[in-house]
Parts: C-alpha cells; structure tokens; sequence
C-alpha cells in the first residue's frame, strides 16, 4: 500500500483542524503552516506502506517538533521557544488545544475562522485568510475570486498571517459580549467558502466540497448565537440553494438555467429544513440581507414550476433587500426580478444604470439575455462576448458559447 492517498486524504479532511491546534500553541500563523508541511513531507518518507493507526496524532506531533527545530535552528522567539518546549505532554488531539473554548463548540475550524476574522485585520484580509486556512484555497483560487493579481493577494495574506502573530492575536471564540461585533464578519465568510463551492463547474469535485463545509460551519455558528437572526437566515439560505445542486447541470455537465430545473430532482429534505429555519429566523422579527436572500430562495423552492413564479413578490423582496444592502449585484439581481414581473424594458433600464461590477460576467449575461428578447440581437451579441470572456467557470463559458451561437442562427442572412 502507497501512503500517499492516506496522507492526502488525512491532510484534506484535518487540515484545518491541524493548523487551529498548531496556531494556538505556537501563536504563528506562518510557522505553523510551516511546521505542518515539514511534517507531511516526513509523513511522505516514514509511512511507508503503512499509515499510522492515529494518523492525525501523528502529523500534530511532527509538526511540533519541527516547529520547535526551525526557532532554535533560527536562535529566534526564545521566549516562544521556552513556552512551546516547557510544555511536557505532547499535542496529540484536537481536544488537547484550548479545551475551554473548543468544547464550548467542538470544532477547531470555527476558532481558527473567528482568529482570522479578528477586527484587526481588514475585511478583504479577513477573507482571504479564511479561504485559504480554513477551506485550503490557493492563493490563486483566492485571486480569481477577488479580480485581483495572484502576486498581489499572496502579499496580502502574508501581512495578515504576521498581524497575527505580532499583535498577539489569539485563536479562540470571544466572549459573550464581543460575539455581536464578530459574528458579522464571520457570517460573510462562511457564505463566501459556500459561494466558492456553489460556482464550482461539476469538473471541480474539491470545490464543490466546500458548499457542505459552509452549511456545517453555518450550522455551529447558528448553534452559537441562537438569537441571532441573521446566523439562522445564513443556515436557511445555504440549505435551500444547496438543495438544488442536482438540477443545476446537465449529465454533461452543462449549465441547466433556474427555469428549466427539472424540481424533482431538488432535494425536498434540505427544503423543509431550511423553511423551518427561516421561519424562526424570521420570528425573531429583526430581517436582515441573509434572512431576505433566504426568502427569496424559499418562494423558489414552494413554486411547482417556473411558469407559477411569484416575479413580483420576488422583485418586492430584492427591493427590501435593496434597502439593507445597496450593492451592485444586488441591484442586478433586482433588475432580472423586475425584467420577469414588468418586460424586459424595465429590467434593461434598471441594468444600464448599475456601476462597479463591470468585469462581473453574470451583468452582461443579464443584459444580453435582456437584449435578445427586445430584439436587440447585434447588442446582445458585444453583450455575450464579453459575459464569455469573463467568465471562469468552463460550464458558464460553454453555456454563453452556446447562446452566441444560438442568437447567430438567428439573426437574418
């Protein structure tokens, strides 16, 4: 037997674990990433053909033994040095780091999520620190989800992950009194790891992973503040777009528009549970954009096909939502809304007068889409060209493709 599937298997579902525990104790982000990658490459050469029977315990322990050999080799952080080497029972277990606070929610990921979302940091470092620590996105994958140079985001992270280590930045849930100024941020994470996997083409196995991930974390944060609306409105939302992952694309792996989802195959468990989330959420009587986005998805979810869609309540909670969240893709969402509930005409004005999101390729898609049902079919064509070479996701490219070429045919010869 290869350990190497073993070992890629252990580092895929532990890592995150392993690098809260390592962080708590060696208080370096840097280091302990570090610390763990040496110990995988010893993994590498010491398994052999047999993995260990606690392969976690293992990795945990290596790492901090070559935490240990990089500062005294570097004759820096003597004080670090001191405290990592004066402790006498070796980290072995998740539960061994911080036991008061992890057990308090028994997950690691969610201290790590809380330290690098700490008010410290700015909110793009925040982000971007989490995608990469906590859901094992590259410094790449970040880039392209923020439109920005790899180069440029890889800085970023690193002068976070040292903000961390020189303001003393500790890894742990905060207090009862400081959850509220915390849990914001944390909530805009969590969503994103999931919108990370939810745009994931169906090639993209290890992506569309992180969508499960985000419902988990969803669920433990909504655990953690059971009166917080917003927490339960983020649940509720996760659930009832990840309900319908079957239908969203074809058996070759093509995008399958809203309208034309086959509703049997959207999961109805994930529905209920989502319904019944949301409106305990909404109980609690203080809406917010998670809890709105969330509605949204529900009247979807309780329409028996796409015909029956409620289009004007639909365009009267994205303008709601408009209210709490005067974003740009928000305001897209709006128009589409709008587009379905009153004529194309009306969408397509709503659409022009949208700034800031030029480079995003769902705007152009929206307005192509706009164009072509007006007629409109040499605009709508600049318009699809350009939602194509926008777009990053293969599916989302061949769909545009396909519809260039569709609009094409039809144009007179």
């Amino acid at each position: 037997m290869n350990a190497e599937p073993g070992l890629q298997q252990v580092y895929q579902e532990h890592r995150a674990r392993m690098l809260a525990a390592l962080i708590h104790v060696l208080g370096d982000f840097e280091l302990a990433e570090d610390a763990l990658q040496d110990a995988s490459a010893l993994a590498m050469r010491k398994w052999g053909d047999t993995v260990p029977n606690d392969p976690v315990a293992w990795l945990l322990t290596a790492a901090r033994n070559s935490a240990i050999d990089r500062l005294r080799r570097a004759r820096l952080g003597r004080e670090k040095l001191a405290q990592v080497g004066e402790q006498s029972r070796v980290v072995t277990a998740m539960t061994d780091i911080g036991e008061d606070s992890l057990l308090r929610l028994g997950d690691e990921r969610l201290s790590l999520i809380f330290a690098c979302c700490h008010p410290a940091l700015a909110e793009d470092a925040r982000v971007a620190l989490t995608l990469q620590a906590v859901a094992g996105l590259t410094a790449g994958q970040i880039a392209r989800m923020f439109l920005i140079g790899e180069p440029a985001l890889a800085q970023r992270l690193v002068r976070a992950k040292r903000k961390i280590r020189d303001a003393g930045i500790s890894l742990e849930v905060p207090a009862d009194h400081q959850l509220s100024e915390r849990v914001t941020g944390v909530l805009a994470v969590v969503y994103l790891i999931f919108t990370q996997g939810y745009t994931a083409s169906p090639e993209q196995l290890e992506q569309s992973r992180l969508c499960e991930e985000a419902i988990r974390l969803a669920k433990l944060l909504a655990t953690l503040v059971p009166d917080e609306p917003e927490a339960l409105g983020l649940v509720a939302l996760l659930l009832l777009q990840h309900s319908r992952r079957a239908a969203r694309y074809d058996s070759a792996g093509d995008v399958v528009l809203l309208s034309d989802h086959d509703r049997s195959r959207w999961d109805r468990a994930e529905i209920i549970e989502a319904i019944g989330v949301l409106d305990r959420a909404l109980r609690l009587g203080r809406p917010g954009p998670y809890q709105l986005q969330a509605a949204i998805a529900a009247v979807h979810s309780q329409t028996a096909s796409a015909d029956h869609t409620d289009w004007p309540g639909i365009a009267a909670l994205y303008a709601q939502l408009l209210e709490v969240d005067p974003s740009p893709v928000v305001a897209l969402n709006h128009a589409v809304a709008i587009a379905m509930a009153s004529g194309p005409e009306d969408g397509l004005a709503l659409i022009d007068g949208i700034d800031g999101i030029d480079r995003y390729h769902l705007l152009h898609a929206a307005r192509a889409d706009l164009l072509s049902r007006l007629g409109r079919t040499t605009e709508a064509a600049i318009a699809y060209r350009r939602a194509h070479e926008l777009a990053g996701n293969p599916a989302d490219r061949r769909f545009l493709a396909r519809r260039l070429l569709e609009l094409d045919l039809t144009e007179p010869r």
